[in-house]
């Protein structure tokens, strides 16, 4: 395979960043499907466009019906970038016709659809894989080479946090809803997988236990939890702390990360004015910590001019998924990891309602798996 003919389902501002970039960023991918219910994001000029995207990519048929598109754009791969609660559907529908998938995160939004898509996956001659950026960040990338190197030793507790700053009526709050109200509606802590991911990567066993308590609407009008902490365990002791929130007044950066090692230590702190990267090792002479710079660019595509998208994660992401296609390789994020970073957020919510009840959490490939909370 040369080309890639390339799909997307979902026109909202990340479905149309996501089409854009694989068109302006690869010379491998033909742009030739988009489907949305609402034909108004594909003729019409959105948020911040300079032109309606039917002008950007005229050889591209525009489908407002997914079914037909799967069934007569002759596609190699669909990009799913649908509401953050509604990504199983379209994935499965396009693993049964054995098109490529890459996923938006979170995979799935019940245990039901864990194991129907895992299901799918199975039966499927198509690779999945999960477009979860954050795993391609710098910090992310790092936390991998030094834990491979031994410089951290064995982690033994990691912390995150995912703080999303903005009024409730801010340009930014109606740019992130324009096309549905998933981001207002969805438990905070469901949203876990760009926090989860990179941690999980430096773990050899899933999360098993959690216990997870919420604030109650504070910052605004809402019947939800603005902020909720979760504390997770792995089978071996391993403690993992979250925090997450839907909206607060405290203008901060985004993604904040700590692990502690029992030979080292590594941490990302995010302000928007100097995000920076630190680290010590007791492998190394000098204890002090030393600090990196802490943006989000791959450190492989620092000098990429088409490395965009959340910092060169977005390219990055992308890049590996179209090489593996070509190649013919497995997933670069596999479902496995997709359903690792996702389906603790579903347990979490739950234990939050049970009053941080601690549980048990099950996945697909488990011989014990069920569908039960």
């Amino acid at each position: 395979m040369e080309k890639i003919r390339v799909g997307v389902v979902g026109l909202g501002h990340r479905g149309r960043a996501m089409f854009q970039l694989s068109a302006d960023g690869f010379d491998c991918v033909i742009p030739a499907a988009a489907c949305d219910i609402k034909a108004s994001n594909w003729y019409e000029k959105q948020w911040l466009s300079d032109a309606a995207f039917s002008e950007k990519f005229p050889d591209t048929v525009f489908y407002e019906s997914y079914d037909r598109m799967l069934e007569e754009a002759n596609l190699d791969v669909v990009i799913v970038e649908t509401g953050a609660d509604i990504h199983a559907e379209f994935c499965m529908k396009a693993l049964e016709k054995n098109i490529n998938v890459l996923s938006d995160i979170p995979n799935v939004a019940s245990l039901k659809e864990a194991e129907d898509i895992w299901k799918a996956a199975q039966k499927s001659k198509a690779m999945i894989s999960t477009g979860a950026n954050p795993n391609e960040q710098k910090f992310a990338v790092l936390l991998q080479e030094f834990y491979q190197k031994g410089l951290l030793g064995k982690p033994y507790c990691m912390e995150a946090e995912y703080i999303h700053w903005s009024l409730p009526k801010s340009d930014e709050s109606i740019h992130l809803n324009e096309n549905g109200d998933w981001r207002k509606l969805l438990i905070p802590i469901r949203y876990c997988t760009h926090s989860l991911g990179p941690l999980l990567k430096v773990l050899e066993e899933e999360l098993r236990y959690v216990s997870c308590f919420g604030t109650g609407p504070q910052a605004e009008d809402s019947e939800r939890d603005d902020m909720m902490c979760a504390q997770f365990q792995t089978e071996s002791g391993v403690i993992v702390r979250l925090m997450r929130n839907k909206r607060c007044r405290a203008k901060i950066g985004h993604h904040n990360y700590r692990v502690f090692g029992t030979e080292g230590y590594m941490e990302r702190m995010d302000r928007f004015d100097k995000p920076v990267i630190r680290y010590n090792s007791m492998k190394e002479l000098d204890t002090e910590l030393k600090e990196i710079g802490g943006e989000f660019m791959p450190p492989a595509y620092a000098d990429n001019e088409k490395a965009t998208g959340h910092g060169g994660m977005d390219y990055a992401m992308l890049d590996h998924f179209y090489q593996a296609i070509l190649k013919g390789e497995s997933a670069p994020i596999s479902l496995k990891e997709g359903l690792a970073m996702t389906l603790p957020g579903i347990y979490a919510e739950e234990s939050a309602k049970r009053g941080g009840q601690v549980l048990r959490m099950k996945y697909p490939w488990d011989e014990d798996w069920t569908t039960e909370l």
